[in-house]
């Protein structure tokens, strides 16, 4: 959680916050199917719907009040991951920025599986 305190009061930003605003922008870059959880009872990947996204993402909180972002993803079969990778980075982090403040030091973006 990140907190910021001024003279009028204290903001406290939570990691479902950070999960929910970093899905709906990786989901809404060109190739990408949605989110992805690996399942550690058959070890396959499933595609999240809309209101599980945050399972796809894992925030880090580093010492200098930034985070980290991990992204697991489901891209679609024949897209240049290269560029669909940078495009999701860029793209988190000036909204997660944007929205909430906070600097983000590191996205790393796992693309788990491709979908024809």
């Amino acid at each position: 959680m990140v907190e910021y305190t001024s003279e009028q009061g204290a903001v406290s930003v939570s990691s479902s916050v950070f999960s929910n605003i970093t899905g709906q922008a990786a989901t809404n870059c060109f190739g990408v199917k949605g989110m992805a959880y690996r399942s550690m009872t058959d070890g396959l990947v499933h595609l999240l719907r809309r209101e599980a996204m945050s399972k796809g993402v894992n925030i880090t909180y580093n010492d200098d009040k930034t985070i980290s972002i991990e992204l697991h993803i489901v891209v679609e079969n024949g897209v240049n991951l290269p560029a669909v990778c940078r495009s999701i980075i860029s793209e988190v982090r000036y909204v997660v920025t944007k929205n909430t403040g906070v600097t983000v030091r590191a996205i790393d973006v796992c693309v788990d599986s491709m979908i024809l």
